[in-house]
């Protein structure tokens, strides 16, 4: 796990450019605080920050092979599950293979492969290799995005980098937002359009793509997409397969030679994996599993009961840990901590996010860094088995928008009239939502049912799983700790997309066939708690300090995000704690603390990263 940065220019020569790449390669220091590297020749140059997870000696980076047909050079960002199986092939067709670095084996499979690499991988990624005898840069990311990578094209030149941050620091390249930035800001926040940014030319290479740069220009291709097709497994047939591929996934990412942990929430998914990997260590004659939980001050005082959080973690948290003899770990935040860290969490993603539930998972990280490495979590579950609500309510999958963010018209009237007039986030919302059913793979076979389900799975992975799956690369990078989440294994992704609703809600539950595969793995209050999402404070210490932050921001006539909300619509927000704005904003939890905390990152990013708003 690392942090990689590039740029290829052909019109001029860069070997003066050294301080440029190494400024861009400074700005990644958290993602890869154990060692960094750089290579740069005539027309491309490379960077690495690298956090040690395998094989110190033999992974460094950039690497560089060189053959009688080329050099080839790797900056890279991840981990391949599928290590041992492409080190076989490589050696059945006469390579060498000098260290247990996947880094070598992903460059030598590409030099094998070619650009078809992307289609032999397993695992988490996103990578720049430079082929000198072609003179063209190829870059990649991973089936689900689970690693990012950014770039843009300035002046003739393909610039790269793991975090926009590193962009700007290329001579030139300004912060700048436009109308679609603030329908992104306003309208999709925190999530965001897949392959773009909030930002006016800086775009994301999409998950499962590749890239290409030459001299002829950019060339973007999908490698990988779900398939559609009829399930003809038996319902056994299905739980064993389904079994098999959790196994193979949570396994094969037990691999490191640092400390390894896995989080905790006492919730059905993390609790597989600690049982997965408990059995698996104990089967190796390895020490007891690490295991973390996070929770906050004074939340059992204050917790409070509702239909998306019907109750606490701890009971069963300390049920798991008992039944697998887990070396466990409860990280415990306070309120202050909590929303002090809003502008750290901002600052990781380079983009206001998911408010305290970000600022948390960045603590819960910081903490967890302590002890280990690398950690496992159980991401993902949720949007690949039906575990949210919106899944079953009939309101949220006939709502005719994404059914995390249906606060459309409450959004709308967050914006400076003068600005509403110029932007319709309805509109966009609704142009995105469009965009996003037209690539959906449907079949004839497929019933009313099947087709609405496949339509609400299929949003539910592209969309509020990547703005997850951003939260955790970003918060756990942020703290040079490696976060893998066996459940976006492809395969297993893959598979279920075919299974038919009977059996994937199996008894009509959230995740029922999941239910069913572990029944005989996991104590049965597992089995059976309904979904609880990751804890959120209950403290009401947290409202009263992100009401304060607010309002203080609101009395200060130059703060900059006074140029783009409505203030009598936000004076109204702070006056009814958060009431004004009736419905959760986004998700299920996040409501009016979890909104003021959001427009606190705002004005934090507008001050920091000052873009230039054009409307």
């Amino acid at each position: 796990m690392c942090g990689i940065v590039g740029f290829v220019d052909y019109k001029k020569e860069i070997q003066n450019k050294e301080n440029v790449i190494i400024a861009m390669n400074s700005t990644l220091e958290k993602r890869g605080p154990d060692e960094d590297g750089y290579y740069i020749n005539n027309h491309v140059a490379l960077a690495h920050k690298r956090l040690i997870v395998l094989d110190p000696q033999g992974g460094k980076q950039p690497m560089v092979e060189k053959y009688s047909y080329g050099e080839y050079v790797i900056t890279y960002n991840g981990q391949i599950y599928n290590t041992k199986e492409l080190r076989n092939t490589l050696v059945e067709n006469g390579f060498t293979i000098n260290s247990r670095s996947d880094t070598e084996i992903l460059l030598k499979s590409y030099i094998h492969y070619g650009n078809d690499v992307v289609k032999h991988l397993n695992g988490i990624f996103a990578f720049a290799i430079w082929n000198s005898k072609k003179e063209e840069l190829f870059v990649a990311r991973d089936h689900f995005g689970v690693k990012p990578l950014f770039y843009t094209i300035y002046d003739g030149a393909f610039i790269f980098a793991s975090e926009i941050k590193a962009l700007f620091k290329y001579p030139g390249i300004e912060k700048e937002i436009d109308k679609q930035g603030i329908s992104e800001l306003f309208g999709i926040g925190p999530a965001h359009t897949s392959g773009t940014t909030v930002f006016k030319n800086i775009f994301e290479i999409k998950p499962a793509h590749f890239a290409i740069y030459n001299k002829s220009g950019l060339h973007i291709e999908r490698y990988w997409k779900l398939k559609s097709k009829p399930h003809t497994d038996s319902f056994g047939k299905t739980c064993e397969t389904v079994s098999y591929l959790l196994d193979d996934a949570i396994k094969r990412q037990l691999v490191s030679d640092m400390p390894l942990c896995v989080m905790l929430s006492g919730g059905l998914d993390s609790s597989i994996i600690v049982a997965y990997a408990s059995n698996y260590y104990k089967e190796n004659g390895l020490p007891p599993l690490n295991t973390f939980s996070v929770d906050y001050v004074d939340n059992d005082k204050n917790f409070v009961k509702s239909d998306f959080q019907p109750n606490s973690d701890n009971y069963y948290i300390d049920l798991m840990v008992k039944k697998f003899n887990t070396n466990h770990t409860k990280i415990v935040i306070d309120t202050p901590e909590l929303a002090e860290a809003l502008e750290d969490a901002m600052v990781s993603r380079d983009y206001p996010g998911m408010a305290d539930v970000d600022s948390s998972f960045l603590l819960f990280c910081k903490n967890i860094k302590k002890y280990a490495t690398v950690c496992i979590s159980g991401e993902c579950s949720d949007e690949i088995f039906a575990g949210y609500p919106w899944f079953f309510r009939e309101d949220a999958l006939h709502s005719g928008t994404f059914p995390w963010s249906i606060a459309i018209e409450e959004r709308q009237k967050l914006l400076n009239p003068q600005i509403g007039k110029e932007i319709d986030l309805k509109n966009y919302i609704d142009y995105r939502y469009n965009e996003s059913l037209g690539e959906i793979e449907f079949l004839d076979v497929d019933t009313a049912e099947t087709a609405e389900k496949r339509k609400i799975s299929y949003l539910t992975m592209n969309w509020f799983m990547q703005t997850l799956l951003d939260r955790a690369d970003r918060s756990s990078m942020y703290n040079g700790l490696e976060l893998r989440v066996p459940f976006c294994d492809y395969r297993l992704v893959e598979y279920l997309w075919n299974v038919p609703w009977d059996i994937k809600a199996l008894n009509g539950r959230e995740k029922g066939l999941l239910r069913y595969v572990v029944k005989d793995l996991l104590p049965d209050e597992i089995v059976d708690r309904k979904k609880s999402p990751y804890p959120k404070t209950h403290n009401p210490t947290y409202l009263a300090k992100v009401k304060q932050m607010l309002t203080t921001i609101m009395e200060d006539k130059n703060a900059p995000i006074t140029n783009l909300l409505n203030r009598d619509y936000i004076l109204d927000i702070l006056k009814t704690d958060g009431k004004a704005f009736t419905r959760p904003w986004f998700g299920q939890l996040m409501t009016g603390p979890q909104l003021m905390a959001y427009l606190c990152q705002v004005n934090m990013w507008l001050e920091k990263y000052q873009p230039k708003i054009e409307i």
